[in-house]
């Protein structure tokens, strides 16, 4: 199993209730309306939350500042993942995804990688 991981900031003009709200409303629908085309398999937000729970283990750990969030995307094999990232139909949606991230992350200051799962249990 292939995953992206994408830890996101929201933009500094955009208040949270609207970040989480176009986020869950807006840009998750359009995820998953490109899900074929970009090979995907599975699709998932995690928005943060509890932030006075954040601060403690941030301040006992010495971390920086948390993300705002952050969305998983899994592709069940590498083929998938290659023939969604280079198909014309993959590549369209991409440029759709990253116009619309646009709209609500601070990409200067969100990170994204891809990863190989482990489970442990």
């Amino acid at each position: 199993m292939i995953k992206l991981v994408y830890c996101l900031r929201k933009r500094t003009d955009i208040d949270s209730d609207s970040f989480y709200r176009y986020w869950l409303e807006e840009h998750g629908p359009l995820v998953k309306s490109v899900a074929n085309a970009i090979g995907a398999s599975r699709y998932v937000q995690s928005h943060t939350i509890l932030p006075e729970l954040n601060d403690i283990m941030i301040e006992g750990r010495g971390l920086c500042e948390p993300y705002d969030g952050v969305t998983e995307v899994w592709w069940e094999t590498m083929t998938a993942l290659d023939q969604g990232m280079s198909s014309p139909a993959g590549i369209e949606a991409q440029t759709k995804l990253m116009e619309d991230e646009a709209r609500f992350i601070d990409f200067s200051r969100s990170s994204v990688f891809m990863t190989e799962e482990h489970t442990i249990f």
